[in-house]
C-alpha cells in the first residue's frame, strides 16, 4: 500500500528522534568503526547530515521558493570522502545539532508544499527528473539502512 505524503514526511522526521538518542553514546563508541573496514557512527552521521544539507539547499528550498533546482547527480565516493573529512572537524553534539537542523528544515519545507508540488516531477541541475515523493522514499530507505548498521553495532557493545 502506498503511503500518504503525511506518512512519508513523518517517517522521514522520525529519524530525528533516533539520532537524538545517539547523544548517549560515549565518545569512544561514537568515533570507532562500527566493524572492520566500516565507518564510525560519527562518519555515518556526517554522511547523512551532509546529504540532507545538500538536498535541502539544492532542491527542497528551491521547490519551496519556486526556483530552478540546482541539485545534481554527484560522485558518491567523493561526496562521502568529504563527509568523512568533515566529521573530523565536528564534535558529536555539533554533528547531531546540524543533522537536526537540516532534517527539520526539510520536514518543515515539505510539510508546507501542496500535494501537486509534492508529487510533481521537477528537472534537476542535470535535467533529470526529481520529485519530493521519490526523494523521501529513497532517503527513508537510506536512513533505515544506516539505522540497522548502527543498531547492530550498538548491540555488539553490550
Amino acid at each position: 500500500m502506498a503511503k500518504t505524503a503525511e506518512e512519508m514526511i513523518e517517517g522521514f522526521r522520525a529519524f530525528i528522534d533516533y539520532v537524538e538518542g545517539l547523544k548517549a553514546l560515549d565518545e569512544k563508541d561514537w568515533s570507532q568503526p562500527i566493524s572492520e573496514g566500516k565507518w564510525s557512527v560519527k562518519d555515518i552521521m556526517s554522511h547523512i547530515m551532509l546529504w540532507d544539507k545538500y538536498f535541502y539547499e539544492e532542491a527542497i528550498v528551491k521547490i519551496e521558493l519556486e526556483q530552478p533546482l540546482t541539485v545534481r547527480h554527484l560522485d558518491f565516493d567523493e561526496f562521502n570522502a568529504n563527509a568523512m573529512e568533515y566529521a573530523k572537524t565536528q564534535t558529536k553534539d555539533e554533528l547531531i545539532a546540524q543533522f537536526i537542523e537540516y532534517r527539520t528544515n526539510i520536514v518543515n519545507s515539505i510539510s508546507g508544499l501542496s500535494e501537486d508540488a509534492y508529487l510533481k516531477s521537477y528537472k534537476d541541475g542535470d535535467k533529470k527528473k526529481f520529485s519530493v515523493h521519490s526523494y523521501l522514499r529513497s532517503f527513508i530507505s537510506h536512513d533505515k539502512h544506516h539505522k540497522k548498521q548502527i543498531e547492530k553495532y550498538m548491540k555488539s557493545l553490550k
